[in-house]
């Protein structure tokens, strides 16, 4: 029987940012208020995060410029990781680069290869204020670099080079969401 409740359960799915908006280019501010606002804020996170089946969603994707991210991500064991970070710090981002696909919720549809480091460490807080560190392999370390990217108006497309990149920006110029007025 599960103790607790499901994240997100309490939360509404908000639109998604979008590629071109410039909430996804602007660095976001540190979290100073740690009350019920915040806690509303993560669940909507969980909400929208599922609803658009995702494995990660930064604040900034749903319009809110705070530095808060969500996670449900596998590592390369298919070991599950739950949870969120406020205040995030990438304190490493070591061990081998690998070029893997990656996607974004704020590119549909979209995926390219990417090289992110295997290994990495993430500092922060909880939404009650309370200090956490995330260790992340694999696919889940490559989840937790490209959250904190987000929070610093960075996106994965800023990480491609050439064709790779050239290409993913043909594809976002053809697709529905990105012939926005």
């Amino acid at each position: 029987m599960r103790h607790g409740s499901i994240p997100g359960a309490r939360g509404r799915v908000r639109p998604l940012t979008l590629l071109g908006d410039e909430a996804l280019r602007t660095p976001c501010r540190e979290v100073t208020d740690f009350g019920p606002e915040l806690a509303a804020l993560v669940e909507d996170l969980f909400a929208t995060m599922y609803a658009a089946r995702g494995v990660g969603l930064a604040a900034n994707q749903v319009g809110e410029a705070l530095r808060v991210f969500v996670y449900d991500c596998p590592d390369d064991e298919d070991v599950r990781h739950l949870g969120h970070v406020v205040n995030p710090r990438l304190v490493t981002a070591d061990g081998v680069v690998l070029r893997g696909p990656e996607g974004c919720l704020s590119l549909p549809g979209l995926e390219a290869g990417t090289e992110r480091h295997d290994r990495a460490v993430v500092a922060g807080l909880t939404v009650t204020g309370e200090p956490v560190t995330v260790e992340g392999t694999g696919f889940f370390a490559r989840c937790l670099q490209h959250e904190c990217d987000h929070l610093d108006g960075r996106l994965y497309v800023d990480h491609l080079t050439g064709w790779r990149r050239r290409r993913v920006f043909r594809q976002a110029a053809r697709a529905p969401w990105g012939r926005r007025g």
